[in-house]
């Protein structure tokens, strides 16, 4: 990692002179081109920039919105309000949005596998479900060696079938459904296999979080939201397993401030490897999405006025970056493709 916060915040206030929050990011008033919160810090970044494609918010009035996830075969996005305790879709051919599923759970992640069937991490459950194209709810995994899960967070699925997800265990401190605010087992990561079984594939993380592989399923990264707040990568060794992890990037200076306020929590590969970071919890001028290179360098920076949560590529391109944010959904059109598909 060679751009250090001092010439992060250098580029950043350059381009503060050419950004208002003030702006109107539904599109309904004019506006020039590029978009000045479509930030490149390094010019790696300026390849993967549509110079015509603007920032749009797309709805707001959530509570918390997490979990962005495009079904191909339906050509919409979901994701999840976790408080209303709500799933709500977006259709792209008229911009429509409505509450796909109530009581969902109190969901926060959500995917879908190859059969494009919708997986979701639900807090008040502590579980995994899967939604059967029938309609019916299979629950694929709600406990591990005999306790119950703390909170599913984020879900992804790999070509073999497996479904590897994190139980940082944020939504068992809520009050959901008689859940009393206490952690039931150490907080990890787990792949449940197509037989079944769930196995731990690792456990050194504070608050295992955000999850995406690379392009070729070779390495997972992984968001820690405990101390020391990072990203972590890890090589995947036969599809079932993790090598050590190490640290990919450090929050501290790119992900955060000096003091370490700040993190990331959801991220997603695109074809060429760069990692795409929401990044959020410092405030004005700081909240958005942080992409880096393969080797962890900070390449770019889109800036945007609530705190990124998650985001996911979609589209029938995967060209479009969708972004769920405090009570609003965004999305930006890039100049690269999902690498995978959701």
């Amino acid at each position: 990692m060679t751009t250090d916060r001092r010439s992060f915040l250098a580029t950043l206030a350059t381009a503060t002179a050419a950004s208002a929050f003030g702006r109107d990011w539904s599109g309904r008033n004019p506006e020039r081109y590029p978009d000045p919160d479509v930030i490149a810090i390094d010019p790696a970044f300026e390849k993967l920039i549509q110079g015509n494609s603007p920032i749009r918010r797309l709805h707001t009035g959530m509570l918390w919105a997490e979990g962005p996830a495009w079904n191909g075969s339906g050509n919409y996005l979901v994701w999840s309000d976790i408080p209303n305790n709500a799933q709500m879709r977006y259709l792209p051919e008229d911009g429509h949005v409505s509450v796909l599923r109530n009581n969902s759970g109190n969901s926060n992640g959500n995917t879908f596998d190859w059969q494009g069937r919708q997986i979701s991490c639900e807090h008040a459950t502590r579980r995994v479900v899967r939604y059967e194209l029938d309609g019916k709810v299979t629950v694929l995994a709600s406990e591990f060696e005999g306790k119950p899960l703390n909170a599913p967070n984020d879900a992804v699925v790999h070509p073999d079938g497996g479904v590897w997800f994190t139980d940082p265990g944020y939504g068992s401190m809520m009050d959901y459904e008689g859940n009393k605010g206490e952690l039931l087992i150490k907080e990890a990561v787990y792949r449940i296999d197509p037989s079944g079984k769930i196995a731990k594939v690792t456990d050194d993380l504070v608050k295992p979080n955000g999850l995406c592989f690379s392009p070729d399923y070779r390495r997972l990264y992984i968001v820690d939201t405990g101390a020391p707040k990072n990203i972590r990568a890890y090589d995947v060794e036969d599809g079932v397993r993790l090598g050590k992890g190490r640290e990919f990037t450090p929050n501290k200076g790119l992900l955060a401030d000096k003091a370490g306020k700040g993190n990331s929590d959801g991220v997603r590969c695109d074809v060429e490897g760069n990692v795409w970071a929401s990044a959020g919890w410092i405030g004005e001028g700081y909240d958005g999405v942080h992409v880096f290179n393969p080797e962890g360098r900070l390449i770019g920076f889109i800036r945007l006025p609530e705190t990124v949560s998650n985001l996911c590529f979609g589209g029938p391109k995967r060209n479009r970056l969708f972004m769920t944010a405090s009570q609003s959904l965004f999305s930006l059109y890039v100049n690269t493709r999902g690498a995978h598909f959701c």
